[in-house]
């Protein structure tokens, strides 16, 4: 029998005799206490005014505090140390190129081809020609190839939106000591004056959500509780007011909650997610739909890369070609004025013509050097495409570009154009993702104007003992005895109903979602519209950019041949040299011009195919997801083996899927219709209603047919044949 610590818990009587020493004794620890209160109190105010007091002059005055030598020092991190690949490439740069002979330094031949597979596989940042040209060298908003992973790996990613059906494990301790006086005399009816208890609790839970919205939940219970109420005997039958002095109370139990309603399918679920507010949509198929929004935007900076190279190739065709065109202007106005000097110094020529003659060669001379430092020389533009290819910025080389500018007149097929251009441009997909992701949005908001209405069950089973585990075999001696022999059940069913009057947010949700449905269709009809204007004005582009280019061409078959004649002429002594000089200057204006509009030829054949969306497919550049993370392979084998075809698919009724599958920019293009294989035809994706109005489902709006003309399909289209120019 445990003791009854009900003597020794009970207060003294107050009544006795020496009540009055108890009394004194109190009053001299409030006194004691009240001045230990006042003391605190004052304190502040007295070191308030000590610190208000000027220091009087003194050693100190020379000596740097401590907190000006520590409380205000900023410590920074140790980055120092991080060493890359790239940083020791920057490390190796030696000193930049400024006037050296290109033809005395050696080259380094490269093809179109191989600068964009350099480009795009030589670093995980995708970089831009204007990056070189920031001075404060920042990079926060580049896009990198590692940009769709930490899309899909955080928040809004599909693991993130699956983990809201992970199992919950939630598990809880607590130890409980009470010692608190009561206002009553002792020993009344077993209850104590003071009362004391030692308790703790335990909880252990295991829930899991399911797809369609429900959540079961495992619950197990204990309780201890040891105090000195009720300890006493029962003056009326004699016996012990409590059949022991510590007690083990717990269950466990089962509870099962499915909503009916509001927040119920699976189709709501994979959407706004499991418990999601209204207005809020978090699901796995939001969260996919985020992930080829990532993807997009990096094709997006993939095309952007590789039209940046190109870029830099052909200006540095343009860089060698005009640096050519100066060198052989200089060294015609130095065999001019060679010649008008020997003139003069026989005495047969004019002071004037010779220092004409002398200020075009250094007119020449100064453009041969700006055409090769300047800062659209050969040597920027060669760096320029050095940072792209990832390149050293100088290692005493030089890229000489090896692929030769097309002269011949590029024919496109229009409708075949325009239809690739409706379905592969990126930014159409991209636009066309945002208006899947609103009409999801959509459908859930108008399954959430529902009330709510759940089903609960629950089922436990109970159980009291003296002890936890083990014990005697009496009744009601193990708690776990008592909770595994079944013979104290309790089970709970019930339907709980919750809606607000009048369905405000809910109404709210669904007038904005289809507001944000209408303004994604508005933009994507806006982003093809503006898709047809563009390759438009790329299409004339070409056509312009090649007559430009046969017009220059034959304006420098005219110049040489003026050049031609007037030296003759001058030479003969029968013409001005100022007829020649200025021929010699317009000479290399055309030439210059001419090999300008080549290179914009060429850039226009490239705007054309970004406009067209094929610009990857026509440099041969191909986007691949990396390797699986490590047992991925295995993962899926092990579960592959548990699932097997169904017997008869084309029973199985399910909503269209969020993608068509991946889309290769790289593919060959299909020119025989107006969509690319495998991508729907849909100028809007609708999602097919998942259920009928007798199941309760609510449908989706129908959504207006698209007032678009239907595109011919063209034939194949043959690729034309080189032809030289017509002069």
């Amino acid at each position: 029998m445990r003791p009854n610590m009900l003597e020794s818990n009970e207060l003294p009587d107050a009544t006795g005799p020496n009540s009055r020493g108890r009394r004194s004794r109190c009053r001299a620890r409030r006194a004691l206490v009240h001045t230990l209160i006042a003391s605190m109190a004052i304190s502040p105010l007295s070191g308030c005014g000590v610190l208000a007091k000027v220091v009087p002059p003194g050693k100190h005055d020379t000596t740097t505090s401590y907190h000006d030598n520590y409380g205000l020092r900023i410590e920074y991190p140790q980055v120092t140390e991080c060493e890359t690949p790239v940083s020791l490439k920057a490390e190796q740069t030696i000193r930049p190129l400024t006037l050296e002979d290109p033809a005395e330094l050696p080259a380094i031949d490269m093809t179109l081809q191989e600068a964009v597979n350099l480009a795009t596989t030589n670093s995980p940042v995708l970089r831009t020609v204007g990056q070189t040209l920031d001075p404060r060298l920042s990079l926060q908003g580049t896009t990198t190839v590692y940009d769709p992973g930490i899309i899909a790996a955080g928040a809004g990613g599909t693991e993130a939106a699956l983990a809201a059906f992970d199992a919950q494990y939630v598990q809880q301790l607590n130890w409980f000591n009470a010692d608190a006086p009561n206002n009553q005399r002792g020993g009344l009816f077993g209850q104590p004056g003071v009362f004391r208890s030692k308790s703790a609790a335990f909880n252990a839970e295991l829930r899991k959500v399911n797809a369609t919205g429900g959540s079961f939940a495992l619950r197990h219970v204990v309780n201890y509780d040891r105090n000195n109420r009720l300890q006493g005997i029962n003056p009326a039958t004699g016996q012990p007011l409590r059949l022991f002095n510590s007690t083990f109370t717990g269950w466990l139990e089962a509870e099962w909650r499915q909503p009916l309603l509001q927040g119920a399918g699976v189709t709501y679920n994979r959407i706004a997610g499991p418990n999601s507010p209204v207005g809020q949509y978090n699901g796995v198929m939001i969260a996919r739909i985020n992930e080829d929004v990532s993807l997009a935007d990096f094709e997006n900076a993939v095309i952007q890369l590789v039209s940046d190279v190109e870029q830099a190739y052909w200006d540095l065709v343009t860089a060698y070609r005009v640096l050519d065109t100066a060198v052989n202007a200089r060294l015609a106005a130095l065999q001019t004025w060679q010649v008008q000097k020997a003139r003069l110094e026989v005495g047969t020529g004019r002071a004037d013509d010779e220092a004409q003659a002398r200020s075009q060669y250094f007119q020449f001379d100064a453009q041969v050097k700006e055409s090769l430092a300047g800062r659209q020389g050969l040597y920027d533009a060669e760096q320029d495409l050095r940072y792209l290819i990832g390149y050293v910025a100088t290692d005493g080389r030089l890229i000489r570009p090896t692929t030769a500018p097309t002269d011949v007149k590029v024919v496109f097929d229009w409708q075949s154009a325009l239809a690739q251009a409706l379905e592969r441009r990126v930014e159409i997909r991209r636009q066309r993702l945002e208006v899947r992701r609103r009409e999801l949005e959509l459908l859930a908001a108008k399954l959430n104007f529902r009330p709510r209405l759940d089903f609960l069950g629950l089922y436990r089973f109970r159980g009291l003992g003296d002890t936890l585990i083990g014990g005697g075999d009496g009744r009601l001696d193990n708690l776990y005895a008592e909770i595994t022999n079944g013979d104290f059940q309790e089970w709970q069913a019930g339907i709980e109903m919750n809606f607000p009057i009048g369905f405000r947010l809910a109404g709210v949700a669904i007038a904005q979602a289809k507001l944000n449905v209408r303004r994604e269709r508005a933009v994507l009809a806006e982003s093809e519209y503006l898709a047809s204007h563009n390759l438009s004005i790329a299409a004339r582009e070409i056509d312009r950019s090649h007559e430009l280019l046969e017009t220059n061409y034959n304006r420098l078959l005219s110049d040489l041949n003026q050049v031609d004649v007037l030296r003759i002429r001058y030479e003969q002594g029968s013409d001005n040299i100022n007829f020649l000089l200025q021929a010699q200057r317009q000479l290399v204006t055309s030439a210059t011009d001419f090999y300008r509009s080549l290179s914009e030829y060429n850039l226009a054949i490239r705007d054309f195919h970004r406009e067209k969306g094929s610009l990857l497919a026509y440099n041969n550049v191909q986007l691949a997801e990396g390797p699986w993370a490590a047992g991925a392979n295995y993962d899926a084998y092990q579960v592959g083996r548990f699932l097997h075809p169904h017997p008869h698919p084309e029973k199985l009724c399910a909503p269209r899927p969020i993608s068509c599958g991946p889309f290769d920019p790289s593919a060959a293009q299909d020119t025989s219709g107006a969509a690319g294989a495998g991508m729907s035809t849909d100028p809007y994706p609708v999602m097919v209603p998942l259920q009928d109005n007798a199941a309760g489902m609510i449908e989706p709006d129908p959504l207006p047919e698209a007032d678009l003309a239907p595109v011919v399909p063209p034939g194949q289209i043959d690729p034309p044949q080189p032809q030289p120019p017509e002069i």
